[in-house]
């Protein structure tokens, strides 16, 4: 959902880069997982603060600026079943890797590995025989299905 950038202050304060479409998402949360990859800890939230459209966060037991400094460039995560469930034709992205990618004419094109952000609209990283990257938008993407395990795109072999 995000990552510390930096401390802030000399109390032990940090800024936070939001990942969130809205900023403001992590002001939500009571406590966030704090780490890289496996090695995670869970941080109560003490305060959050918008400041100069830059999250300023106090982490409970965070207390000086050289523990700040210390999660610098760590991830921020929250426990999935702290997030609301998603609108209907809204998706996570967690929930669509692995998924499989068939086109309409029923040939697999590959499993979704990743998905990225190209600026004018998300893609699906799918691998495959090949890599395809493929605009999560109605135009190419039909049924999502991710009880089922699929996702059908309107997309060819050779694209």
């Amino acid at each position: 959902m995000g990552r510390i950038a930096a401390p802030f202050g000399i109390k032990g304060w940090v800024k936070v880069q939001s990942f969130s479409e809205d900023p403001g998402t992590l002001m939500d949360f009571e406590s966030w997982r704090v780490g890289r990859g496996e090695q995670q800890t869970q941080y109560t939230v003490e305060a959050i603060q918008d400041h100069s459209n830059t999250l300023v966060a106090k982490l409970v037991g965070i207390d000086d600026r050289d523990a700040a400094y210390a999660l610098r460039g760590q991830e921020i995560s929250v426990a999935k079943s702290d997030l609301p469930p998603p609108e209907e034709n809204e998706f996570y992205w967690s929930d669509l890797i692995g998924l499989k990618v068939v086109n309409r004419e029923g040939v697999e094109l590959g499993k979704v590995e990743s998905l990225m952000e190209s600026g004018a609209n998300d893609l699906l990283v799918v691998k495959g025989t090949r890599e395809h990257l493929i605009p999560f938008v109605a135009a190419f993407v039909g049924k999502v299905d991710v009880a089922g395990g699929t996702i059908e795109v309107d997309w060819g072999e050779d694209y």
